[in-house]
């Protein structure tokens, strides 16, 4: 019987507008997206070679100049793009293009996308079709499950030929399912061809896993819609108010909730900015300078003037004031590297808090779930960007070992020193095992409104008076 009533589901969705709809979107939005994208990493590709070129070639030939200027970048480390950015761009075009290497710390290089007038407009891929277009489809094809049934007064006459109730529900689900999957996953496979045929590696270990649990992901989140819009059909008798209240739930779950999230984290935890802390350490580094020239004014001072006056100061003496000098500089430099460590530690602290709190109060929707757990697993979320900078942090200290920390601030010459710079490390790839570890919570979190909903819906019908 059940079987029956899902086909009766399935040829109820095929005669209707909403599947013409569904398979316009599908056939054009997914294969478009990841064809479009797909050029654009290349292109992102090729600047990044062009950049690694260049850094190499000014690494190799540079001759620092004695003492170093603290402003001065000896170094970068360059933000490599990932093929999966074509599933979902998240942090990708925002995240600094390299992490320039300073006396005063790290720098930050512009994103890597040039501000344009079409980013005002958004960016388009995999992750924005499914999370907005498909959800409002998904609903769409519910919010009327039931209240339509009721409203044409057929659901009273379905249910009076012994047929369960959980069995009638159930068709509806599965039956709106099947036929929203079939087109979706259709179109994700021509759009994965397309794809192959462009040179994407699909075929390679940290690649498919990934497009697979992608895949698996976003039918969770469909499903999440479904019963949404299977609770929304339940409570309500008329499908006109169902299509209004389900188009409202679909606004603030998916537009409104996520961005209002972080805009509470930022009055609830404030934070610096990036910008502000580089600016301390900037005028503290200034500030110590300045002392510097102070005490070595002192010493100048005490040496005897000649018969006509003057105080020269070279040879011996200059040497002498130079071995003078150094305790000095040790001092302010551990000064100035326990400031720098404290704003950073500080920064740091306040913007995880931050980040926290925006995410904790994000994921009360399941648009915000999916983003995490899609932008983790196509490397382009917040687990990259930990990584990107934490690599940064480490090359810093390297750098930092090998020379910064045996740089004299405090020198009569103006040689120019060839340096050997350390190069960059290369960024680590987080595991797929890892990253469904880190995205445990959204997955549980989908799996919850899923399972919820769809028991709320249950025991609404259940006590519901047909």
């Amino acid at each position: 019987m059940l079987m029956t009533m899902i086909q009766k589901e399935i040829m109820h969705h095929l005669l209707s507008v909403r599947f013409v709809a569904l398979l316009v979107m599908c056939l054009l939005l997914v294969p478009l997206t990841l064809f479009t994208n797909y050029r654009n990493y290349r292109q992102n590709l090729v600047d990044y070679q062009e950049a690694v070129k260049l850094a190499n070639i000014e690494e190799t030939t540079m001759n620092l100049k004695m003492p170093l200027e603290p402003e001065l970048e000896v170094s970068k480390l360059i933000l490599k793009p990932t093929a999966l950015s074509v599933f979902a761009n998240g942090l990708a075009d925002t995240l600094p293009s390299y992490l320039g290497m300073t006396r005063n710390g790290i720098t930050q290089g512009a994103p890597a996308v040039v501000s344009s007038l079409s980013n005002l407009l958004g960016h388009l891929d995999f992750l924005f079709v499914v999370g907005t277009v498909f959800s409002l489809l998904a609903l769409l094809f519910t919010f009327d499950a039931v209240a339509g049934e009721r409203e044409a007064s057929t659901l009273r006459i379905t249910l009076a030929n012994s047929l369960p109730r959980d069995l009638f529900l159930w068709s509806k689900l599965i039956g709106g399912y099947v036929v929203f999957i079939v087109p979706f996953l259709v179109s994700l496979l021509f759009g994965l061809l397309m794809l192959v045929w462009q040179g994407f590696p699909l075929g390679e270990p940290e690649i498919f896993p990934r497009v697979l649990s992608v895949t698996l992901i976003s039918l969770l989140y469909i499903g999440v819609f479904f019963a949404i819009g299977t609770v929304i059909s339940t409570y309500l008798d008329n499908s006109k108010t169902a299509l209004i209240i389900a188009f409202t739930v679909w606004v603030f779950a998916v537009l409104i909730t996520p961005r209002v999230g972080f805009l509470a984290a930022k009055l609830i935890a404030p934070a610096q900015t990036s910008q502000s802390v580089y600016m301390e350490k900037t005028s503290m580094r200034d500030d110590f300078n300045a002392a510097l020239e102070e005490e070595r004014e002192k010493m100048m001072m005490e040496v005897p003037p000649n018969e006509k006056g003057e105080r020269h100061i070279g040879g011996e003496v200059a040497k002498k004031i130079m071995e003078r000098m150094k305790p000095f500089e040790a001092e302010y430099r551990l000064k100035y590297q326990d400031y720098a460590n404290k704003l950073d530690r500080d920064y740091k602290r306040e913007t995880e808090r931050q980040e926290q709190v925006g995410q904790m109060l994000s994921r009360i929707t399941p648009t915000s779930s999916l983003i995490y757990i899609t932008t983790n697993l196509t490397q382009t979320g917040k687990a990259k960007r930990s990584t990107y900078f934490q690599t940064g942090d480490r090359y810093y200290e390297m750098l930092y070992t090998d020379l910064f920390s045996k740089i004299i601030d405090y020198t009569y010459s103006r040689q120019h020193k060839p340096v050997q710079i350390t190069q960059p490390p290369a960024l680590e790839i987080t595991t797929l095992g890892e990253t469904l570890r880190q995205s445990a919570v959204d997955v549980l979190l989908l799996c919850f409104f899923a399972v919820v909903l769809t028991t709320v819906a249950f025991l609404k019908f259940f006590r519901s008076d047909i």
